[in-house]
């Protein structure tokens, strides 16, 4: 015979752990098997169209009107100008060189790249466009006034 303890005895548990185990595996079996579905197959790619056929190329006919005596001489423009004139281009380079002696890293190296950029701009004449061009090498560091 089985020898039951003391606490069974009193409380009258003796299967009591048994079939509170299998009450709930008898309920968690369904619910396992209901949550276990297979996936079903996803739905074909659709079929990809046909090409369409290329439509015939268009002839493209160029009518040429003679030239007359005023149009037959080109007309010159003044190359390379336009901006700033070379001596204002020229204290904005000062004052870009004296500013990159005064200001602290890493702006001073922002400053001094800008400078010689300057330079070069004003001994190859190109002043068009300098005041856009310096505050792109400056990356946010305070372009001079005397450049604006």
């Amino acid at each position: 015979m089985k020898r039951l303890s003391t606490d069974a005895i009193r409380l009258g548990t003796e299967g009591a752990t048994t079939r509170a185990s299998l009450l709930l595996l008898a309920l968690a079996l369904p619910l396992a098997l209901v949550g276990c579905k297979e996936d079903e197959a996803p739905p074909p790619l659709p079929a990809a169209p046909a090409p369409a056929a290329p439509a015939p190329a268009a002839e493209l006919v160029v009518e040429e009107e003679p030239l007359s005596e005023d149009d037959s001489k080109p007309t010159t423009t003044k190359s390379g100008g336009g901006g700033k004139p070379a001596a204002s281009l020229k204290a904005c380079c000062a004052a870009l060189h004296q500013n990159a002696a005064n200001a602290p890293p890493p702006n001073d190296g922002y400053l001094k790249t800008a400078a010689s950029m300057c330079d070069g701009m004003v001994a190859a004449g190109q002043t068009a466009g300098a005041a856009t061009a310096l505050q792109a090498a400056l990356r946010g560091a305070g372009l001079p006034s005397a450049c604006r």
